[in-house]
């Protein structure tokens, strides 16, 4: 570091549509496919830091797969005798270098030296959009296209979707919802929620269009496995379609194994979003910035200071 040079570590809040994109993590090489965080990276260096910045994801995201709030921790050191940018100006400057229109910086926060946002969040929360009454694929709006699992299906037995996602609740070996490639050295899990609920359907699905409808499920962890969601969200809807029984969501879990007839099934990864990332005394990009001395005394400084 050069003398009087000051290194500012932030937590960033960024959103994204992931159709465009390998996942969130960079892709290095000289490869074709690109990742947000290659983007992110590209805007970061037009701030001129002394050493490059380098974007830690809280969350990583396959390709396909979108992202209302995710965060990740970077360090700029600027030059010596120039201050840390304010969060408000960082966050303006990274939007104004991004060259991607599907990716877009919530909020930044000062935070402290020793702080990770992979290992520093307490709660991590994804929601998965299903429609059913699409017999073809071009009985979706475009706009929905690419944004949920469009099911063949007139309905789906919410109830015993419901009854089956209680069975996952709770502290459990996820080895039989855990895709191969995991790098976790554990696969239990704890599950805090497990919601199948009926959606609003968007301004942009017509009036006539009244046999479309829309479901969330929504899945609260610390963390998860490795196609966890996808692969949950697979049994779920496998139930709600009288393929499997609640009784045997249970049997699955218990079982242990990913590689079971049923636990093949892993949902698209375009019905995905990562809804929020959260931690300690902090809240989500929305909650936080309305409290500034709860920020303060985490050692957080957000855009009002």
């Amino acid at each position: 570091m050069g003398s009087g040079a000051v290194r500012a570590r932030y937590l960033v809040y960024f959103q994204y549509l992931g159709t465009d994109f390998n996942g969130v993590a960079a892709v290095r090489g000289a490869q074709r496919a690109v990742g947000v965080q290659n983007y992110l990276e590209e805007a970061a260096a037009k701030l001129k830091s002394v050493v490059p910045v380098k974007f830690v994801i809280s969350s990583r995201t396959d390709a396909g797969v979108h992202a209302l709030s995710n965060a990740a921790h970077l360090d700029v050191q600027r030059h010596s005798g120039q201050p840390p940018f304010p969060p408000e100006v960082l966050t303006e400057a990274l939007n104004s270098h991004l060259r991607h229109p599907d990716i877009r910086v919530l909020q930044a926060f000062r935070v402290p030296s020793d702080f990770h946002a992979r290992y520093s969040a307490t709660s991590r929360t994804y929601l998965y959009r299903l429609a059913t009454g699409c017999t073809r694929p071009d009985q979706l709006s475009v706009f929905e296209r690419d944004r949920c699992w469009a099911l063949r299906a007139d309905r789906l037995e919410v109830a015993a979707m419901q009854e089956a996602a209680q069975h996952l609740l709770g502290t459990h070996d996820f080895s039989a919802f855990q895709s191969a490639g995991s790098p976790s050295t554990s696969s239990v899990r704890t599950l805090r929620r497990a919601s199948v609920s009926s959606a609003a359907a968007g301004p942009w699905v017509l009036p006539q269009e009244c046999r479309l409808r829309f479901w969330s499920l929504e899945f609260e962890s610390q963390s998860f496995l490795y196609r966890q969601v996808r692969r949950m969200t697979a049994i779920l809807v496998a139930v709600g379609l009288g393929a499997l029984t609640p009784t045997q969501v249970k049997m699955i879990l218990e079982s242990r194994d990913p590689l079971g007839r049923h636990q093949t099934r892993v949902a698209p990864a375009h019905g995905l979003f990562l809804k929020s990332v959260l931690y300690g005394g902090l809240g989500d990009f929305g909650l936080a910035s309305g409290d500034p001395k709860a920020l303060a005394s985490r050692g957080l400084r957000g855009p009002l200071h």
